[in-house]
């Protein structure tokens, strides 16, 4: 990476200057982290094991599982690393690539929500044409699809990233690299620069958010012509999507989509969906999901099994 600086490393003021604070963050974040690399394994390994779970709503939560894996890790180990660390120093590479992967997990999440919610729509409002429209190839193009436009959104970032000139401080205001505060430390006029990171990230968070909620606004309105039994289920599976895109895309929305200006919560918003959100997304679609919970239990039992066979 080329620098467009001096500044060869910047140092992270993390979430709190405080030493006992910083060992509260370190055991509560760590233990939110492992929760999270946890429960999403235990739902990729569960998924990729299961026969039952072959359909296209769980092909497209074994991707929101591993995407949200890969964005937890993108922040979570430094945070913990930082909270022991008397100077929190990360590389200017290390920061444009933490930009990089930050925007890109992220960018890929929205997208599978997209395509978890399309498929709710499909299978509730055209159900006869549902094996024909999400076949295994479709799903497959679309997750592809899916890749592609997050590494473009990503790579769109990153160029904004580089072209920042930090002549100055190298203090960041944050406990990870992301655009917003790289802009308070630039040596230039961000306006452009910021309106250009609106209409990226803003853009995207709020326009798939809107997205979300009319398909399903659609998909609850045409339940009333299902049976109990199947507006049941449906309304199980779609509250835990609706969830899920409230806790990422509130947040999401609050951060990307205003003017250059700091709010004293703006760290904490950032933890939320960066860390809080991949952490949850694992007990939402378990606790909520009989047929996954199911294929969990198959999985240890056999798991058991084999183990008292030998």
């Amino acid at each position: 990476m080329q620098q467009n600086n001096s500044v060869t490393e910047f140092m992270l003021l993390g979430l709190t200057q405080d030493p006992m604070r910083q060992k509260m963050v370190f055991v509560i974040f760590l233990i939110f982290y492992v929760g999270t690399v946890v429960g999403n394994l235990l739902i990729i390994v569960t998924i990729k094991s299961s026969r039952s779970l072959g359909s296209p709503m769980y092909f497209f939560l074994f991707y929101l599982s591993l995407s949200d894996s890969c964005f937890s890790t993108s922040t979570a180990p430094r945070l913990i690393a930082d909270a022991l660390s008397a100077k929190k120093i990360i590389p200017y590479n290390e920061c444009m690539t933490q930009v990089f992967a930050l925007h890109f997990f992220g960018c890929m999440q929205i997208f599978v929500l997209i395509l978890m919610a399309v498929d709710r729509y499909v299978a509730i409002c055209k159900p006869l044409h549902y094996p024909t429209i999400m076949r295994r190839q479709v799903c497959t193009i679309l997750i592809i699809l899916a890749w592609i436009g997050s590494f473009i959104h990503s790579i769109a970032q990153i160029i904004l990233a580089l072209r920042l000139p930090f002549c100055g401080s190298n203090l960041i205001d944050h406990y990870c690299c992301d655009l917003q505060p790289l802009l308070k430390l630039a040596c230039m006029d961000t306006y452009v620069i910021n309106l250009l990171l609106v209409t990226n990230s803003g853009a995207i968070c709020s326009s798939s958010f809107v997205i979300l909620m009319i398909s399903y606004i659609v998909i609850l309105h045409s339940l009333r012509n299902h049976s109990g039994e199947g507006r049941k289920k449906a309304l199980s599976t779609c509250t835990s999507h609706i969830i899920v895109v409230i806790l990422f895309f509130g947040p999401c929305i609050f951060i990307y989509t205003r003017p250059p200006t700091t709010f004293p919560m703006d760290k904490m918003v950032a933890v939320f969906y960066t860390i809080g959100t991949p952490f949850l997304n694992p007990l939402i679609y378990t606790l909520r999901n009989a047929e996954v919970k199911n294929a969990m239990r198959k999985l240890w039992c056999s798991k058991i099994t084999s183990e008292s066979k030998r």
